[in-house]
């Protein structure tokens, strides 16, 4: 994935646009030859953003702060983000199209009770009706609270945990239903740690004053929360709750462990789950939960399983009630009215993450429709804002791309020929996507009643569990698309061998249709190798070319595959993102390895697309230096101090500057056009620099 989303996990599938105001069956493919196109200008621009560019700063020495420097200093985050740059802003305009569509929806008083239009507009209206909810207040929990209160067993706390489920809230683990990885042409369950409110083990854990300062504004903020349902033990409650989760958080596996597919796969049959946990009632969760058939399921962190077993009878019934109703009040804040959401906000957003101030309602009401109705609105949003002819242009990009990446695999001269042979059989089946699906999400069993914000969540978390369940005994939908037209984002799915590209990311600075061929390639270019190279890197390499979790190289190139990879781990750990907080090589190396073989890769291509003519110079720059300027104008980010310590704890991916400048460090191509000599910062010797792919 190119940049991880924030979600639920246990959510995701791993994984990873005349406007039709009736939004009937239409709104698909074959509408979309009647949008308007526009011709290929005669004259392309360089797609360089010289106003965004630091001329003072050698490129040899800092190449991200050479090509961002200007923006990166000028530019304030707006107070009502953590984080601000290229993914950022488009993901506002994308919005704001969105918005576009949600408005001229609500406008609409004569719509088909159970159509999209309906749908949609009245999901909106009812998050916007701040009113109603403020007076609602915590009333829509009472009869979940009642049901928490009725538990009087430990059978009855293992019913609760599938109902968290349906509920889509969180408990100590949950399943999704995703393709089985070593036998990928069937669906099977998977079994998840899942269950802390902070957003890492290490936040538990950690022995540092302000990590202990932390877990007290966390337990503040649960008392906080608490006392606006009106419990009467709040202080009780909130320190039974931050117990609870210390103790899950000590048997959970750590986020390296939990990329590796060999440790995460763990197929065993569903009747032995008991022996896995013989104090939990498996039958009543399993029946609960809808997946009773399933005659075996892969459990990802066995031994986090285990030591539940023994953790779930030493925590009292009164403690799970106590953990159930505060991941009930959590998962349920931001659509409880105005004083639950601002108690929530204090604490994810400004603590957390350093944000001053929240988005304004109209921001997360649209966030709100994408999140349960996104296919709905992608239907619309591809007729009013992707055109044909940007879809066609990036197919021949992939393919180019693709063949690239062909040549670069043969004339690779660490790799043997029998592993070589396998990597282009993987290479040849990977299938893109691009834009949008062929079939579109079916929201047909879903209600949205008019005023009912939360009985319309109850519904969208019910219709997704039944859309997961019922995917079991069937044949795999090689349709599914896992993020909306509308994202600005893209990801490889290692069980379908396939990567895919949503309509939002195919714009500048990613991807320019009145540029030169040069900063596209070192833009979008770039992102379609990463998510290749996600097909290559050290957990994707575990899979073939359908799909299939097995080792298809030799022994020893195996060996020197792992010793490359762990060189660029030892690099990463070394970049200081903060006073003594640094990137985690071994977290990042999946991403880091899509970059580099994207870049080195999308360089390839590029190369190849001038035939051996020279590339035009365009504002003073030559083709392959717009190239590697394409790739850093990308990342123009700039973090508060709290996010960017956030997420070198838990983000996969590392800081831009390192994505930038780290992955041109290891490229001689980068080298030799910029004349990047020792002595130069952004020099490395020639033994140091890494070479995968």
């Amino acid at each position: 994935m190119l940049k991880q989303s924030e979600g639920n996990p246990l959510k995701k599938h791993i994984i990873t646009s005349a406007i039709c105001l009736t939004l009937l069956a239409g709104c698909g493919q074959e509408e979309k030859t009647e949008v308007n196109t526009e011709t290929k200008p005669a004259v392309l621009g360089s797609g360089i953003t010289i106003a965004n560019m630091d001329t003072s700063t050698r490129p040899q020495d800092d190449f991200y702060q050479y090509v961002n420097g200007t923006w990166l200093n000028n530019t304030e985050i707006p107070s009502d983000k953590s984080t601000y740059g290229s993914f950022i802003i488009l993901r506002d305009q994308s919005r704001d199209n969105v918005n576009t569509i949600i408005e001229e929806m609500s406008a609409l008083s004569d719509v088909e009770q159970g159509s999209d239009a309906q749908k949609i507009r009245d999901l909106y209206l009812s998050y916007m009706d701040i009113k109603k909810l403020n007076e609602l207040g915590a009333s829509p929990l009472t009869s979940e609270l009642e049901k928490i209160d009725a538990i009087s067993n430990y059978d009855e706390v293992a019913l609760y945990f599938a109902e968290t489920e349906i509920l889509g809230i969180s408990a100590p683990f949950g399943f999704f239903v995703n393709n089985d990885s070593k036998d990928p042409v069937n669906y099977i369950v998977y079994l998840t740690q899942s269950g802390l409110g902070l957003p890492d083990r290490e936040y538990y854990l950690a022995d540092n004053e302000k990590s202990a300062q932390l877990r007290i504004d966390y337990k503040n903020h649960i008392m906080a929360m608490l006392n606006l349902a009106d419990f009467k033990n709040a202080d009780e409650m909130a320190t039974s709750v931050l117990d609870v989760e210390t103790e899950i958080a000590k048997i959970h596996w750590k986020r390296e462990d939990r990329r590796d597919r060999d440790k995460t796969y763990n197929k065993i049959e569903t009747a032995k789950l008991s022996e896995l946990m013989a104090n939990f009632n498996w039958d009543a969760y399993l029946s609960h939960a809808g997946i009773i058939s399933s005659e075996n399921i892969v459990v990802r962190e066995k031994s986090y399983f285990e030591a539940l077993d023994n953790l779930f009878t030493k925590i009292s019934i009164d403690e799970w009630k106590s953990y159930l109703k505060w991941s009930l009040i959590r998962g349920k804040a931001n659509i409880l009215g105005d004083t639950f959401e601002n108690e929530r906000f204090a604490f994810y957003g400004k603590r957390l993450r350093g944000t001053p101030q929240q988005e304004e309602r109209w921001k997360r009401g649209v966030d709100s429709v994408n999140g349960l109705l996104g296919h709905l609105v992608g239907k619309v949003y591809v007729q009013k804002h992707f055109k044909p002819e940007a879809k066609q242009r990036m197919s021949e990009l992939v393919e180019n791309l693709r063949e690239a990446y062909k040549q670069s695999i043969i004339d690779l001269e660490w790799m043997s020929e029998n592993t070589k042979k396998q990597a282009l059989e993987k290479l040849a089946k990977f299938t893109p996507k691009i834009g949008y699906p062929d079939k579109w999400q079916d929201y047909s069993a879903l209600e949205i009643i008019p005023g009912d914000l939360f009985g319309n969540y109850q519904r969208a978390a019910l219709y997704n569990h039944n859309r997961q369940i019922n995917k079991l005994g069937k044949p795999i939908d090689k349709t599914e698309w896992g993020m909306t037209p509308q994202t600005v984002n893209a990801y490889y799915n290692s069980v379908n061998n396939e990567i895919v590209f949503p309509a939002a990311i195919l714009q500048p600075p990613f991807f320019n249709m009145s540029a030169d061929d040069a900063v596209n390639y070192g833009g979008i270019g770039a992102v379609i190798g990463h998510e290749m190279g996600h097909g290559f890197d050290d957990q994707g390499s575990k899979s073939d070319g359908d799909g299939v979790l097995r080792n298809w190289w030799t022994e020893k190139d195996l060996e020197e595959f792992k010793m490359r990879t762990g060189q660029l781990v030892e690099q990463y750990n070394h970049f200081e993102a903060l006073p003594e907080e640094f990137v985690n090589g071994q977290l990042t190396l999946g991403e880091n390895i899509g970059d580099l073989g994207g870049m080195t890769v999308a360089h390839k291509a590029y190369m190849l697309s001038l035939n051996g003519k020279k590339s035009p110079v365009l504002d003073g720059f030559t083709g392959e230096e717009r190239f590697f300027m394409g790739w850093a104008q990308v990342w123009a980010y700039k973090f508060r101090d709290e996010a960017l310590k956030l997420r070198l704890k838990t983000d996969p991916h590392s800081p831009a500057p390192f994505r930038t400048n780290g992955t041109l460090m290891n490229m001689p191509e980068f080298m030799k056009v910029y004349d990047v000599k020792q002595g130069d910062k952004m020099y490395r010797k020639p033994e140091e620099r890494v070479k995968i792919w």
